[in-house]
């Protein structure tokens, strides 16, 4: 876990690991996004590129906006600043998603381009970039999984955000006792005099946990390797990341065979009609996401004992299925292959 990568000289300003990924991924998927948008034919790279820088903006609003209302009891009664303090960490990507997507509809659709083979496009990029994402999240340790003994599971270090969670009861989740007790010595606050004092042991936890700087020879050697270390967790980071990357050559498989089915027939079957590489993106995703939560230790339970990125899940797959029957019915739109400019 690496949530910072560096501080910027001169500042109390540092660049998050987080930030820095999400970056990375919206670059991967610049340069994918105007490779594909080549073989349409059409010299539109600019207003490609455009697009994207409109969908990264939007990402981040979104991812943010997405944070703020599921999390709005702990912005509550806090300035309109900390709102907008993105520097300050607290980003949801699924929400980043769906933003852009709605930008560069409406962007498309300005410009008069072909928007259903546009999102096709979009839809190979975004996967990439969630794959970025997702090990983004695992520098920052966000999107924990649950404890498990599997050969494959990671462990967090002390104060990290899966250890905040396994020494506290988690009511939202329906757990009523931490994983393990923590003695009320490692709760407390720092006083005027700038020294740790310890929380008494009914009401510990609503105390904050001690820093570790301030720990004891003997208490960092118990939360680093003896009894009070972070349990082991399921890399569910890591395996989004994979799956995005599955995900993302999938589609590109999928909208390469349509254009090569159109190039040699003329016609396309419903199934790799335009568009529906963006539909089937809903649909991986979700699947993906919905069965990830399962492993996943962070999010609160809500409708119907799931999370509500589950309950998003559903209607992203929902909403994918009938966008390949919408895109099915309509019809596909002409375009000239690019021969030397061909993906």
């Amino acid at each position: 876990m690496h949530p910072e990568l560096f501080r910027i000289p001169f500042t109390d300003l540092t660049v998050k690991s987080y930030g820095m990924m999400m970056v990375c991924g919206f670059i991967a998927a610049i340069f994918i996004i105007r490779r594909l948008s080549r073989s349409m034919g059409q010299e539109n790279t600019e207003q490609i590129t455009a697009a994207a820088l409109y969908s990264l903006i939007a990402g981040v609003a979104g991812a943010r906006l997405f944070y703020v209302i599921h999390y709005w009891d702990q912005f509550q009664g806090r300035g309109i600043v900390e709102i907008f303090a993105v520097w300050k960490g607290g980003l949801e990507l699924l929400g980043g998603v769906f933003l852009s997507i709605f930008i560069i509809v409406i962007y498309l659709w300005v410009q008069k381009l072909p928007v259903r083979r546009y999102l096709d496009i979009l839809a190979v990029g975004l996967m990439m970039a969630l794959a970025f994402g997702r090990i983004g999240c695992l520098f920052n340790g966000c999107c924990f999984g649950k404890p498990t003994a599997c050969p494959i599971a990671i462990r967090f270090p002390y104060g990290s955000l899966s250890y905040q969670s396994q020494v506290r009861p988690d009511f939202a989740r329906d757990r009523m006792k931490p994983y393990f007790d923590l003695p009320s010595e490692y709760f407390g606050y720092i006083n005027k005099a700038d020294e740790w004092t310890a929380a008494p042991r009914a009401g510990k936890y609503d105390y904050y946990l001690k820093p570790f700087d301030r720990l004891t020879a003997q208490q960092k050697l118990e939360v680093t390797g003896g009894p009070y270390r972070c349990l082991a967790v399921w890399p569910t980071q890591i395996f989004e990341s994979i799956s995005a990357l599955i995900g993302c050559i999938l589609l590109y498989l999928h909208r390469g065979k349509g254009i090569r089915l159109q190039k040699n027939s003329g016609t396309l079957p419903l199934f790799f009609r335009p568009g529906v590489t963006f539909a089937l993106m809903f649909i991986l995703y979700g699947i993906i996401r919905f069965f990830i939560e399962f492993l996943r230790d962070d999010n609160p339970l809500q409708v119907n004992e799931l999370t509500v990125s589950q309950n998003l899940c559903i209607a992203m797959v929902v909403a994918g299925f009938l966008l390949i029957w919408l895109f099915a019915k309509m019809k596909p739109d002409q375009f000239i292959i690019n021969e030397s400019k061909r993906n």
